[in-house]
């Protein structure tokens, strides 16, 4: 394992173990806490600490000391955790997060937040010192060549430090250039300073206020000649990549990789051993004389379940928990309710429920919104909840699990729920809903999902503005998923998201219009219809509708929505799939239903471009194309087109 190989590791781990340190710390309340409660805690400071400093991050590893003496004194019983330490702690999980990146991806960190931290930790370390015994501050005082020039009375800051306590210099001579380059006009020195005194890291910093953005400084405290914090560090001196403590060249890495487990692994290397051994019996049969049928057909049938095996094998490669994305709540509660001044219990359930890795990534974002949604609006504060007679802790509960070949996620909360009237009341305001319009609790709900809507009095920073819940939608439909909202007011609300489990292969029908070969999602199919000819009822708009039970269905001919110029067969003799989008059924018209199989699906926009309507496209058993039919961007074709006469037909039903 080379270098690259190795620093790769250490930022996956340290991501990891931030991850571990800032779960552990949620869970965490204050007063006296138990060492076993802090050990995992301290363990992934001092990996990081100690990783840091093998691979030159020095800086990381510097701040992560200060961090790592806090946690030792909370498990030694020398401090008790408090809400100001453990949210100072949380702190510099995000500030450890971000330096973490910083180097990842060859930048320069926010040195302002890193400081902000670094001196809180050491104010924090110093009030563990109720005695004011005189520390040993070691300063590191490299100035800009221009800088003494400038300054009025550059020896005022040796002045002030001496008044503080007992003071050391010595003048290091490592930056004095050849005489001949000795400019009398500009500073070639840098000092080395140990000053012995009870004043606060505060103190001394206000001493170097006056060039603190035109030098290198390092303030270090120590006692018993061990240091006791980490380095407060400023510097207007940017390197360059290759040379930067930070993000040298050969530090580059890109964290683009997923953890496998030996089983997986170990099950792949089984099934490519059976691919080989049914090759050989193939190869065997194809060589010889007086071969079998039976044993051909044999060998056919080996192959076709071993090629299957090895493909959901692979596809498990690519499934992880949800809990990689469920992990992340707990923090967001815990920093938006203390915002919000409420209090949450956030229950996860089914966090070992896998999930397609792109799949995961996608709805990363909407979920978020979810949960903040839950807390601002769903969720009463303390006294209104009192007042109806709930529990002071709201509940948010996020919950996963399998249903057939889809995963669907819940977010419940026992808030307030959706305040119907007033919805209804704004959609109008905003020109979305008539006046004299009358809907019922389905379709007022699905008006919290139009661009732009929200019903929120104010603006502020977590929400108001209307933007989030169409998006929401949207970056659900886009992975062939969908979202609906059960809501009762005073008991709360649950939000459910249907997701296919993969969007590497999915389960499709093959369907014939025409001479054209498609297909669709299984997922998407509500049922299939033999035409009924009397069924059929024609609108103005030369719009179909066929009468199901008692619904009517708007009919979607695929050659005028794709615009194939493919001439269909008379109507009443295909078939019709019926599906739904939006809480509403629409049967697209088909000539013939063909085969169910799994299709391996094929990107449109990366090899051709992105075609409405279209979602993919995948190569048939015969080697002909197919192309895979996005249910969703059909039915928004179709409504473009003719979506006055299907909104009529939606107010006479």
């Amino acid at each position: 394992m080379d270098l690259k190989d190795l620093i790769e590791s250490f930022f996956v781990e340290s991501f990891e173990g931030l991850d571990a340190m800032e779960n552990g710390l949620l869970k965490l309340k204050p007063g006296p806490v138990a060492p076993e409660a802090i050990n995992d805690i301290f363990r992934v400071a001092h990996s990081i600490k100690g990783g840091g400093g093998v691979f030159g991050f020095t800086q990381i590893s510097e701040f992560m000391h200060g961090i790592e003496t806090l946690l030792d004194e909370l498990r030694s019983d020398l401090r008790e955790a408090t809400d100001e330490l453990l949210a100072l702690l949380l702190k510099s999980v995000d500030c450890t997060r971000q330096m973490l990146i910083a180097c990842r991806d060859q930048q320069e960190p926010d040195y302002a937040s890193v400081a902000l931290i670094e001196r809180q930790i050491q104010a924090l370390l110093k009030d563990n010192n109720p005695d004011k015994t005189p520390l040993k501050w070691l300063i590191t005082f490299i100035p800009d060549e221009n800088m003494l020039a400038k300054a009025n009375d550059p020896l005022r800051m040796f002045k002030d430090l001496a008044g503080m306590g007992i003071l050391h210099s010595e003048v290091r001579l490592d930056r004095l250039p050849d005489f001949e380059e000795l400019d009398p006009k500009k500073c070639h020195l840098s000092w080395q300073l140990s000053l012995q005194t009870t004043a606060n890291q505060d103190a001394i910093d206000e001493v170097f206020s006056w060039v603190l953005d035109e030098c290198q400084l390092e303030i270090i405290a120590q006692a018993d000649g061990q240091a006791i914090s980490s380095p407060a560090r400023r510097t207007t001196q940017p390197a360059t990549p290759a040379t930067n403590k930070w993000t040298g060249e050969s530090q580059s890495v890109a964290l683009d990789s997923i953890r496998v487990s030996i089983d997986k692994i170990d099950k792949l290397i089984n099934l490519v051993g059976e691919l080989v051994i049914t090759q050989s019996m193939l190869s065997r049969l194809q060589g010889a004389s007086d071969n079998n049928p039976e044993d051909f057909d044999f060998g056919f049938s080996q192959l076709v379940r071993n090629t299957r095996d090895l493909q959901e094998s692979v596809l498990q490669i690519r499934m992880l928990p949800i809990r990689f994305c469920f992990d992340r709540f707990p923090r967001l509660v815990h920093d938006m309710s203390i915002k919000l001044g409420k209090q949450v219990n956030l229950q996860l359930t089914g966090e070992e429920t896998e999930l397609d890795l792109i799949v995961l990534e996608k709805i990363n974002g909407p979920l978020i919104h979810l949960v903040r949604n839950s807390l601002d609006h769903g969720l009463e504060t303390r006294a209104e909840r009192t007042a109806a007679g709930k529990p002071e802790i709201g509940t948010i509960e996020l919950k996963a699990y399998h249903q057939g070949s889809s995963i669907l996620i819940e977010v419940i909360d026992d808030g307030r729920g959706l305040d119907l009237e007033k919805i209804l009341a704004r959609a109008k305001e905003q020109g979305l809903v008539a006046e004299n319009d009358t809907l019922d609790t389905d379709q007022i709900i699905s008006l919290i999902f139009q661009p732009g809507f929200s019903t929120a009095d104010s603006i502020n920073d977590v929400s108001g503005r209307g933007v989030g819940m169409d998006v929401v939608k949207r970056n659900i439909n886009e992975v062939g998923g969908d979202v609906w909202v059960q809501s009762q007011a005073g008991t709360g609300t649950k939000i459910t998201i249907k997701l296919p489990l993969t969007l590497a292969i999915l389960e499709g029908q093959l369907l014939r219009v025409g001479t054209e070969i498609y297909v669709i999602p299984l997922i998407s199919i509500v049922e299939t219809l033999q035409i009924i000819p009397g069924n059929i009822n024609r609108l103005p708009g030369d719009v179909q509708v066929y009468k199901l039970r008692d619904q009517y269905l708007p009919i979607i001919h695929l050659d005028k929505v794709l615009s194939t110029g493919v001439a269909p067969e008379k109507d009443e003799t295909g078939l019709l799939i019926a599906v739904e989008w939006d809480r509403q059924l629409y049967a697209i018209w088909v000539s013939e239903l063909m085969d169910q199989q799994q299709v391996v699906i094929k990107s449109l926009e990366s090899n051709f471009k992105s075609v409405k309507g279209v979602s993919g496209a995948t190569i048939l058993g015969d080697g002909t194309v197919a192309l895979i039919l996005d249910v969703m961007g059909i039915i928004q074709q179709f409504n473009a087109k003719q979506g006055s006469t299907v909104r009529r037909l939606a107010e006479l039903v």
